[in-house]
């Protein structure tokens, strides 16, 4: 039989793990993540990780895999994932890819051009300044050097911004040109499930996993992982709010709904990315029967 990726993708919140679990049993496989927050061992409550009992039922790979001091970005990600995935295939027809970062999805399925190596005063030259000025900073300087591709990003993700704007400042020449040409050839096929939620419900599911996230203890895992903020893995939503606050920017109820509203435009984001990918075939979370009878199709 031809061997199957299954990737499952999707927003935050919307249910991707649950049912990758299910597929993977139904399937008698593994899961491999691509979830960009889910590999650093030191993000625990505010990266919505497996739970103990689904880590239990599936072996997971890329979780809790590296740490935040360790700069990993999607084009290495991808190489070792694939590793990890052929690895899988000597002894499994299927195996699923989930997470909700497509850029590191799309370093499994498709693959990058090489980007040249930048010399790291570079990047700790544009943190620095970051930390001094602020996003407006960046999203200015970024505006400047290289306008086309800044109007392709997202231009709230500091994390982008910074690796973008290192690449053009270090060789001259957009990242946008890097990213173009590379399509990977795979001996497997490639089955892609995307999951979605009528937008009020996921945004309820939002808001109440942040509530839990909270009463968990986020801002406590927040404040102890403060002097790391400037690292990439921090640069994320779920964390970046609770440092604004830590800095005295706001309130902590104000901190609470801009953690709420960043997540919900997050997902926003997340659904407009993959929406693009005609290969997607959606979804509701609870159409298991369904998606089990596509995946065999």
């Amino acid at each position: 039989m031809r061997r199957k990726l299954i990737v499952i993708a999707g927003p935050t919140a919307v249910g991707k793990t649950a049912v990758s679990v299910k597929i993977a049993t139904h399937l008698k496989t593994e899961i491999v993540s691509a979830d960009s927050r889910q590999f650093f061992r030191e993000l625990v409550i505010g990266t919505a990780k497996p739970t103990a009992s689904e880590l239990a039922a599936v072996k997971h790979h890329f979780i809790n895999s590296h740490s935040i001091t360790s700069r990993y970005d999607a084009a290495e990600y991808g190489d070792d994932a694939l590793r990890v995935i052929h690895e899988l295939f000597k002894n499994n027809v299927s195996v699923v890819l989930c997470g909700g970062s497509g850029l590191y999805i799309r370093a499994v399925t498709e693959g990058f051009d090489d980007i040249p190596d930048v010399s790291p005063q570079i990047r700790g030259e544009l943190i620095r300044e970051y930390e001094r000025k602020g996003i407006s900073w960046l999203q200015e300087k970024m505006k400047t050097e290289d306008p086309e591709y800044f109007s392709q990003l997202d231009q709230q993700n500091p994390h982008r911004l910074i690796r973008a704007l290192e690449v053009k400042l270090g060789t001259g020449v957009s990242i946008g040109l890097f990213r173009q040409n590379s399509t990977r050839e795979h001996d497997f096929d490639i089955v892609k499930i995307g999951l979605e939620l009528p937008r009020e419900e996921l945004y309820q599911r939002i808001d109440y996993r942040m509530d839990e996230m909270i009463d968990a203890g986020l801002f406590d895992e927040a404040k102890s992982l403060y002097p790391f903020r400037s690292h990439n893995a921090l640069q994320t939503v779920g964390y970046r709010e609770i440092f604004g606050y830590l800095d005295g920017l706001y309130s902590r109820e104000e901190a609470i709904e801009l953690l709420k509203r960043n997540s919900r435009r997050y997902a926003k984001r997340q659904l407009t990315w993959f929406k693009k990918d005609p290969a997607m075939k959606w979804f509701h979370p609870s159409e298991i029967d369904n998606i089990v009878a596509y995946i065999n199709g």
